[in-house]
């Protein structure tokens, strides 16, 4: 018979009326994508929910389920991804990070957790998600950076060509150009709030953020538009592209590996900025800077 943990036989001895002493506690999420199997908890494979949910049943001896405010695929990366929980408040809750840590692998990091009202959602109160892509465009391989950048050596990635299909992308537009099947909405409609492409040196990085995107889409429109970066697509052909609904000619997916969820926004964050803001380092020609 499993022995329980400290935490879980002082939770024992309180008095019945602790166990209506509930808090929710939200977490900023940090992992790197490369061994796990996405967000969502399945069965037989380790995914970044199943991973904490396991650690907070360590700490208190029973299930609790985990919210996310996005899923993540198999493969991609989190900087500053957001859940929240529901446990006793025996444990403080700027303490959860500590306890959880201690209890996680090496490829997941809880960076701060907070206690928010019981009416606050990870996903639901979320007003948005950003991503960033990272393209490496070096002659040779490196394999510092290899977990983390799609390696698109084959020919030079046009940044101005790049950002100019992008802007024609933000605002409201019917994207099912870039809508998987496996995408749980029934619409195809994206508010994208910002596109931007930035290069240094070797590097090239594109962000999007929205309220909300389709399954795959990031990954689907990175795909894409480095036929616009190579010149094998005009900026108005790419545009056009997407606009007429052409699903047949969005043949290939980026690798996952260049992907990484990079933060989500709220009207009322419960976390500083250094925590969340920007805690994917932006990659350099032999180094990497936060």
């Amino acid at each position: 018979m499993e022995k329980s943990s400290p935490i879980q036989r002082s939770l024992e001895s309180q008095p019945a009326e602790f166990a209506l002493a509930i808090q929710r506690v939200a977490l900023v999420v940090q992992y790197v994508g490369t061994h796990l199997h996405g967000w969502q908890w399945q069965p037989n494979a380790r995914t970044v929910q199943g991973e904490i949910e396991a650690a907070i049943r360590s700490v208190l001896g029973y299930d609790v389920r985990l919210s996310g405010a996005g899923r993540t695929d198999t493969g991609v990366h989190a900087a500053a991804q957001v859940a929240h929980f529901d446990a006793p408040g025996f444990i403080p809750a700027h303490r959860w990070a500590d306890v959880l840590n201690a209890r996680l692998p090496d490829d997941v990091l809880i960076r701060a957790s907070a206690t928010v009202p019981d009416t606050w959602h990870a996903q639901f109160s979320a007003c948005w998600r950003r991503y960033r892509y990272t393209f490496y465009t070096g002659q040779r391989p490196n394999l510092f950076v290899r977990p983390f950048v799609w390696h698109y050596y084959r020919q030079y990635l046009d940044q101005g060509k790049i950002q100019t299909a992008l802007d024609a992308m933000v605002g409201h537009h019917d994207m099912t150009a870039f809508h998987r099947a496996r995408s749980g909405k029934s619409h195809s409609w994206v508010d994208l709030q910002v596109a931007e492409c930035r290069r240094q040196d070797t590097f090239l990085t594109v962000e999007l953020q929205a309220k909300g995107f389709l399954y795959g889409m990031v990954r689907l429109i990175m795909g894409l538009i480095v036929k616009v970066g190579i010149g094998e697509l005009s900026p108005a052909e790419f545009g056009q592209l997407w606009q007429q609904r052409q699903r047949h000619r969005v043949k290939y997916a980026a690798p996952a590996q260049g992907l990484c969820l990079l933060r989500v926004g709220y009207d009322d964050v419960p976390f500083a900025p250094e925590v969340w803001f920007d805690t994917q380092p932006h990659f350099f020609w032999g180094s990497a800077v936060a």
